[in-house]
């Protein structure tokens, strides 16, 4: 080969070289261009509010048009089933709460928690007492003596028969001897039409789905059960500091069918890490009282596991069902 086509060849060589490099760096596009979330939640609900809201700014970055798809009964039983037999090709993800893993625990069905595999964990979420503003009472404490005060009358809302707040209202019965009624939902949306047409003295819930309703002046805050009061409502004190020794960790997250492709699971790691960090989703979660959690897929499925022994153990001491075996 003469010298001006070997230098021609060594270059074209080396083009090819850099293209390969190149296109190896690229990031790659997500596996899917339309994505589904499946939340038991009806609209309205918390999580239905959640992932909508998520969506908006995760669609961008990552290239993907999302669609939320509500499928409620069964208290998240049939949104569960549905990821669970979905394809594991990235094209469809539950949003999880701990709903998920309580419903596994107390019901036998065909499909539960173990049956999903964490992808992230997104937010906590403080779940607060409210009530309609014309309850004769100010605080979660004048609450529960309302209920003891008139025995056989109180009625306290959850959002469903195997959510969070269900069993946070069957330790607030326990450790107050209350005695209250305790009527679960479908959603916070139903729980909400029950708590201002005064069918309900309280109900349990996140400070999204009832904002609009707290900002209309149509309901208030009565306590929160975490460990510290919240930074957007300071003022509400937290059932601890009212005597009552309740503390709920709620989480927000995604799940989805088992052996979810890694390049897909990273996809979502980075890509919520990115909306977590953006201004303007940043003032819409923080007005929506959540706590940026984010965990990646490892740590998701550790939290996952903690809490599903956590609720086991508070089922059997509640007595509320006994669990099935695992």
């Amino acid at each position: 080969m003469n010298s001006p086509s070997r230098l021609l060849f060594v270059a074209a060589v080396a083009v090819m070289a850099v293209s390969a490099i190149t296109i190896a760096a690229a990031p790659s596009k997500y596996p899917q261009s339309t994505v589904t979330l499946v939340t038991h939640s009806s609209p309205g609900g918390g999580s239905d509010v959640f992932a909508r809201e998520l969506i908006k700014h995760l669609g961008p970055i990552m290239g993907v048009n999302f669609v939320v798809e509500n499928r409620s009964g069964g208290s998240g039983a049939k949104a569960v089933a549905y990821v669970a037999q979905a394809p594991a090709n990235g094209s469809v993800f539950y949003v999880t709460t701990p709903t998920y893993i309580q419903t596994s625990l107390l019901s036998k069905l065909e499909f539960g928690y173990n049956d999903l595999d964490p992808i992230v964990t997104v937010f906590f979420d403080p779940t607060v007492a409210y009530a309609r503003t014309e309850a004769p009472f100010k605080t979660l404490a004048d609450a529960v003596n309302h209920a003891k005060q008139n025995p056989g009358k109180g009625k306290w809302g959850a959002a469903n028969p195997t959510s969070l707040e269900r069993i946070a209202l069957e330790k607030l019965n326990r450790l107050t001897g209350a005695r209250a009624a305790i009527v679960s939902h479908e959603g916070g949306g139903d729980l909400m039409v029950n708590v201002l047409n005064g069918t309900l003295d309280m109900g349990l819930g996140e400070v999204q789905e009832i904002l609009p309703q707290l900002q209309a002046g149509k309901v208030k805050l009565l306590g929160v059960l975490t460990e510290n009061r919240m930074e957007q409502y300071p003022q509400v004190p937290t059932a601890r500091e009212q005597g009552i020794n309740v503390v709920v960790t709620k989480f927000r997250g995604i799940a989805g069918p088992k052996n979810v492709p890694a390049d897909a699971v990273r996809a979502w790691e980075q890509a919520v890490q990115k909306v977590l960090a953006k201004p303007e989703y940043k003032e819409i979660y923080r007005r929506d009282n959540l706590i940026p959690g984010y965990q990646d897929q490892k740590a998701s499925r550790q939290l996952v596991a903690a809490f599903a022994d956590e609720v086991a153990t508070s089922i059997r001491e509640l007595g509320i069902v006994k669990p099935k075996a695992k």
